[in-house]
């Protein structure tokens, strides 16, 4: 046992820390879901892997304890969006990465169209512009449960509803209009 006030780690890092493909598939992962680093993604896997260490561990044994311990873990899945409401135990061992991570409240805003980009997204969630039920959410990595994205919005009062964000947020940013410069400012040493 531990000391209470010292956490133990709550992910597990890669066993190999220079392997070229996992740090480009991990690039791409932290682009897509505007994470913040890496750690992010190990969390999520480890979480991952607990999910399906258990799952395993319960398909091997069989008894009435057993029964209840299926129920709880599909429950808790299906609760926290992750799994079909229809899916068996089996369906746990298919669970991946991107299940956890499109459950994340910085996902949800992005995917509603509160936010341009993912990178936005968290830092509205982390400036406190977002809320669920009225409530102020300032965690990205707080995972919503089935249900709650309808309740994800603005916080009242915030300062980025006046930006009147559009419907679709797939189109582009507005871009703001630049002073013009001087003709030869930022061309280097000009020759004689």
């Amino acid at each position: 046992m531990g000391h209470p006030r010292k956490a133990r780690k709550k992910y597990d890092t890669p066993s190999h820390p220079w392997n070229a493909d996992r740090i480009k598939q991990e690039r791409k992962i932290v682009q897509k879901y505007g994470l913040k680093n890496k750690k992010e993604i190990w969390k999520a896997e480890t979480m991952v892997k607990r999910y399906r260490r258990d799952a395993r561990e319960l398909l091997g044994t069989s008894s009435e304890h057993n029964a209840q311990d299926r129920q709880q873990l599909l429950g808790h899945l299906i609760r926290m969006g992750m799994l079909p409401e229809d899916a068996k135990l089996e369906d746990v061992l298919n669970l991946t990465l991107e299940d956890v991570l499109r459950r994340r409240l910085q996902t949800v805003v992005h995917k509603k169209g509160l936010a341009y980009t993912a990178k936005e997204a968290r830092i509205f969630v982390v400036h406190g512009h977002i809320a669920m039920d009225n409530k102020k959410l300032d965690s990205p990595s707080y995972l919503v449960k089935r249900g709650e994205e309808e309740l994800v919005g603005y916080y009242p009062g915030s300062a980025v509803i006046k930006l009147k964000i559009p419907e679709n947020p797939k189109k582009e940013k507005p871009k703001k209009e630049r002073p013009k410069r001087d003709s030869y400012r930022g061309r280097g040493r000009r020759r004689r």
